[in-house]
């Protein structure tokens, strides 16, 4: 790319908002970019204001410009992770009663078939839901919750068709195929009733808020809609769903500290709902039936990484609850599954998951792995009365294994294994963990993927990958995509930082609100420990995260640019302050707990203002950057990588590009098919060797 021919960016108008708060001011020269009639332009993105709509474009073809000679880099990349996806694949068939259930895609189908099968056999396919003919002839289109009715009779599925998580649920009769009753509209969630009667769902808000529960029965309309349950506080998010025991109807209320249930017994499912422990701040739990009692998840009494309490159906208050699993400082109790005669938890320690199970006598057992860096995960069914749980289990060097292990006799018969049409052999990488010592002296893990016999001599580019946010654990799992760079030559690392769960909840709370800047000294930790130790070297680095993971890059690309060559910012979160002092946002006020309150505490204005990404360009010699989002994301707005960008570009002292890409046509998720995603991360890869290359230099 000769110095005649380099594409110009887009010059951003500067149009200075002076905006008072709490006594303090703070400038914002792009808040024009924001389109004041947002929650319209979510369901209809059409309805943007022309003047954002041109930069949006101008940006984008900027940024095609400048990555145009990685345009067949992207394309092979986008075909090495195709070919590593077995396109004609299919789930292992879930049981339930006479017949399984799975999810299958066809050769080139971008999104699954819903089906299932007379249990036991492998002919006799009823087709419950073909989502590729449902988004034929459409940009976006996303299912989100699926659920067949208990009596096997009706399929029901909710749809997005923008990417702005408004979904549509509809009803199917699967012997005839005929649509039954009206479509609900605006919906955050929904589940049966278990007598296959009722249809139970959250109501999303003009906010983009779940807020009220809603009942309705199967084949009716609008007309027939009964308020089950409105929630008060606008900063609690809900759920829906029946426990494992199908007995009860539950909804769960709250935010990251504190939450609430609301029962309704199956056998009564238009009774009304009632709590089962009042909300109390900072007090958390969930609940489970099993046995012929509730079995209760919690932090109470001080359970930072919870415990197991049970109680009666006739004493369901706090009072009533008794210990049974006690609570043990650095195993984080992470969910629960519930069955006949055995109850199973999934617990986290030190970074790394265990299985433990225990029968309805008492006896207790853990399933054990060899490896020693691996991820599992418990996968949902629908049978209570089994001795079957399925787990999956991998490591960022095996591909995912699907196994289904009896409790009873303690065998497992493994179901599954990730098909990578193109070729894996494990043997030819290697994974490591390390841990990087902090400033404050915390040891924050570090999961690493490389090709056996990468020299650690810093001459591999290095991609770091960070979140650390909401009590999200990272964990070693193998991806399709990553091996892109990998077998490039790269080293990729993930960075567990606090804000994360990893090592407990206490990791979690140690990096939130007004300790949120240890996210952010852990992920800088991590670097300088790699580079260290030859793990890659300044200019050979890349840092990528998504969503709070964008905040995280963002943070740390102000605090040492330094350390960075390139830096990918998905959908990032990134205008922290504003955002947060923005009520009419989906997740405005259910934040607050994670990073406070900057409309009414001053303290929480200063510290989050004093790391805030786009508040803290400053003139520095910023790395190459790309920041990435969609137009109908409701989660992190368009504007917020539109206005990062531009001020980085405004800032910058160096000559390394500053790059925008959004998505017309999709949400926080990206593209929806499973092909057309590929083609975005595709894009983010070819910009991070562009980036360690310097591609605009050489071109």
């Amino acid at each position: 790319m000769s110095a005649s021919t380099k594409p110009v960016p887009p010059a951003a108008r500067q149009d200075p908002k002076r905006i008072e708060q709490l006594g303090r001011v703070r400038v914002d020269e792009y808040h024009w970019m924001k389109d004041d009639n947002w929650q319209a332009v979510l369901r209809d993105p059409s309805l943007i204001k022309a003047d954002v709509k041109e930069h949006l474009t101008a940006e984008n073809a900027y940024t095609k410009a400048m990555l145009a000679p990685t345009e067949a880099l992207q394309q092979t990349l986008f075909e090495e992770m195709k070919g590593r996806i077995k396109e004609d694949d299919s789930s292992v068939p879930a049981p339930d009663g006479p017949w399984e259930y799975y999810t299958r895609y066809e050769t080139g189908a971008q999104h699954p078939v819903r089906a299932r099968r007379p249990r036991g056999r492998t002919d006799g396919e009823v087709v419950l839901l073909n989502e590729d003919a449902e988004a034929k002839g459409k940009a976006y289109y996303e299912t989100g919750t699926t659920a067949h009715s208990p009596d096997h009779v009706h399929f029901a599925w909710s749809a997005d068709s923008q990417g702005s998580e408004v979904y549509r649920v509809l009803v199917r009769n699967v012997a005839s195929g005929a649509m039954v009753g009206e479509p609900i509209e605006s919906v955050y969630d929904f589940c049966w009733s278990p007598d296959s009667k009722w249809l139970f769902w959250i109501l999303r808000d003009n906010n983009g808020r779940p807020a009220k529960a809603f009942r309705r029965p199967l084949g009716g309309g609008a007309k027939d809609d009964v308020l089950v349950y409105d929630e008060p506080d606008e900063g609690f998010f809900m759920g829906i769903g029946v426990l494992s025991s199908e007995k009860w109807i539950s909804i769960g209320v709250g935010n990251q500290e504190t939450s609430e249930v609301l029962l309704i017994p199956a056998a009564d499912p238009t009774a009304a709902p009632k709590v089962m422990e009042p909300r109390k701040i900072g007090v958390r739990y969930d609940v489970d039936h099993w046995d012929g009692k509730f079995v209760i998840r919690t932090n109470a009494d001080g359970a930072v990484d919870f415990k197991l309490m049970t109680c009666g159906e006739g004493n369901v208050s706090k009072a009533g609850w008794k210990d049974w699993i006690a609570h043990q400082p650095g195993r984080l109790i992470v969910g629960t599954m519930a069955f006949k005669d055995h109850f199973v938890r999934l617990e986290k320690a030190d970074a790394l998951n265990r299985i433990v199970v225990t029968a309805r006598g008492g006896d207790e057992h853990a399933v054990d792995f060899e490896e020693e860096v691996y991820a599992l995960g418990l996968e949902g069914g629908y049978e209570y009365d089994t001795t079957t749980v399925r787990f999956t289990y991998t490591s960022m060097t095996t591909p995912r294994q699907w196994f289904d292990y009896d409790m009873a006799s303690r065998q497992r018969a493994l179901r599954k294994t990730q098909e990578i049409p193109s070729g894996h052999n494990p043997a030819d990488y290697e994974t490591r963990r390390v841990n990087a010592r902090a400033s404050d002296g915390a040891e924050v893990p570090v999961f690493i993927l490389m090709k056996k016999g990468t020299k650690l001599d810093g001459s591999a580019p290095l991609l770091l990958y960070g979140y650390g946010s909401y009590g999200i654990a990272q964990e070693p799992t193998f991806s399709i995509r990553n091996l892109s760079l990998v077998n490039r030559g790269w080293i990729w690392a993930t960075a567990c930082v606090r804000g994360g769960s990893e090592k407990g909840w206490n990791w979690f709370l140690d990096g939130k609100k007004f300790k949120k800047k240890n996210t952010f000294t852990d992920f800088i930790a991590c670097a300088e420990h790699l580079h260290a130790a030859g793990y890659g070297k300044p200019e050979r680095t890349v840092c990528y995260g998504g969503s709070a993971g964008g905040l995280l890059v963002g943070a740390v690309t102000n605090m040492r640019p330094d350390l960075w060559a390139g830096v990918i910012g998905a959908v990032p979160f990134v205008d922290v302050v504003n955002t947060m002092s923005d009520v009419s946002l989906p997740l405005t006020p259910p934040e607050w707990p994670e990073w406070g309150n900057p409309i009414e505490d001053p303290q929480a204005y200063d510290y989050m203002f004093s790391y805030s990404p786009y508040d803290q360009v400053a003139a520095k010699p910023y790395p190459a950057v790309l920041a990435t989002g969609g137009l109908s994301d409701p989660r992190v707005t368009y504007w917020e990588p539109e206005k990062w960008s531009a001020r980085l570009r405004a800032k910058t002292t160096s000559a390394n590009p500053i790059l925008l890409k959004i998505n017309m046509d999709a949400g926080h998720g990206g593209a929806s098919g499973r092909f057309d995603f590929l083609k975005e991360i595709a894009l983010d890869y070819a910009f991070a060797i562009w980036a360690v290359e310097k591609g605009w230099q050489t071109a």
